[in-house]
């Protein structure tokens, strides 16, 4: 599997040092037991077909954004947050997804400037689900 230097979201570029954080955190089988009157396990269980979780997801250490790409990517979510969009991870793994209920771009600068310019590192999270 080829690998690249970059996620891409839309054609944005998303440093491959944002890992998928929550990619062990799903299950494709959802199940539900309860018991009946009688005590017999009533078992029902049934396969999703999307909305699994892809938080890529920066860190201190690792997985910096620049400011530049973090403001098109909140102007994306803010744009088209009901849009499918398609996701290409560093690995070639291929996704269609869209931005995540509620907050779903976040981040902060890795330090205080007081007037950051557009490659200035931030430490970052995108919320996605796939659809």
């Amino acid at each position: 599997m080829a690998t690249s230097k970059f996620h891409t979201l839309a054609g944005l570029q998303i440093p491959r040092g944002m890992v998928w954080s929550d990619e062990f955190r799903w299950s494709r089988v959802e199940k539900s037991l309860e018991y009946s009157i009688t005590g017999a396990a009533l078992i029902d269980a049934g396969v999703r077909l999307a909305g699994r979780p892809i938080t890529l997801q920066g860190e201190v250490e690792a997985g910096w954004i620049q400011r530049g790409a973090l403001t098109a990517l909140q102007s994306l979510a803010d744009a088209d947050a009901i849009g499918t969009h398609a996701l290409v991870l560093a690995d070639g793994r291929t996704f269609t997804v869209q931005f995540a209920p509620g907050l779903a771009v976040e981040g902060g600068p890795l330090a205080r400037p007081e007037l950051p310019v557009e490659n200035y590192p931030y430490i970052a999270s995108v919320r996605l689900i796939t659809v």
